[in-house]
């Protein structure tokens, strides 16, 4: 009994013991910065751009929003014979720049067809400068955010600029015209001549999109309904403008 009791104890000791080593070995090192990095990858958003110290997310489009943008890619290029590669960066930017700051792409594109005719490099004697003319001695603390007042020539640069400056007046005046008859600094002119031209040309590229989308409601809305259609926000309020000024 005392030697079935003698090994009965050295078994349970061998077991304690095997325990204890496998609770104290350490995981390899190497192992640790593995999961880490696999836990985080899953909730990485894709296309995630790592630069200068910052993350900035630049996520592909939708399909629906990408066959938009070659759209107005395509008049872009035809009407302002701007290289394909080169318009589909404008694009794309405006439409980035517009989600960023709240701003109609279209109305963006539009501002840049009236200001440069979507030359990059185009300069005013007054000192406007890029895509959308940015006069950089009235809006350098939005400037300093992406670099010194030669960054405007860049074209994503001026184009993000432009944008947060349609966004401060559209906010501050509550009123798509008012806006951009600031932004072309003729805040006195009453017959609110370049807000015409911009709200003209942002017609014209919206036209590009209602004939892109045409084929596909022509089997959703009956025939005799499809005069009725009602007309898009930009054509309201350029029409309510207009309206306004014959009266006036």
């Amino acid at each position: 009994m005392v030697r079935v009791y003698d090994l009965t104890r050295a078994l349970f000791a061998a077991v304690g013991l095997a325990a204890v080593l496998a609770v104290d070995i350490p995981v390899p090192r190497e192992a640790i910065p593995r999961q880490i990095v696999t836990s985080s990858a899953a909730g990485e958003a894709p296309g995630a751009n790592y630069s200068a110290g910052t993350i900035e997310a630049k996520q592909a489009p939708s399909a629906a929003v990408a066959r938009e943008q070659r759209a107005v890619t395509g008049f872009i290029a035809r009407r302002y014979r701007v290289a394909d590669e080169a318009a589909a960066r404008f694009v794309a930017t405006a439409y980035r720049a517009g989600k960023e700051s709240s701003v109609d792409p279209l109305l963006i594109l539009a501002v840049i067809a009236v200001e440069s005719r979507f030359n990059p490099v185009a300069e005013s004697v007054l000192g406007a400068k890029g895509l959308m003319q940015v006069m950089a001695k009235f809006h350098m603390e939005k400037i300093a955010l992406h670099g010194d007042q030669d960054v405007l020539l860049e074209p994503e640069a001026n184009i993000r600029v432009g944008a947060q400056i349609l966004r401060e007046y559209l906010r501050r005046f509550g009123e798509t015209e008012t806006a951009l008859q600031m932004y072309a600094g003729a805040f006195n002119d009453a017959n609110f001549v370049y807000a015409r031209k911009v709200l003209a040309e942002r017609s014209r590229i919206e036209q590009t999109l209602i004939r892109l989308r045409r084929p596909v409601c022509a089997g959703l809305v009956p025939s005799w309904r499809s005069s009725r259609a009602p007309l898009l926000s930009g054509q309201q309020r350029s029409s309510r403008h207009e309206l306004i000024s014959a009266a006036a």
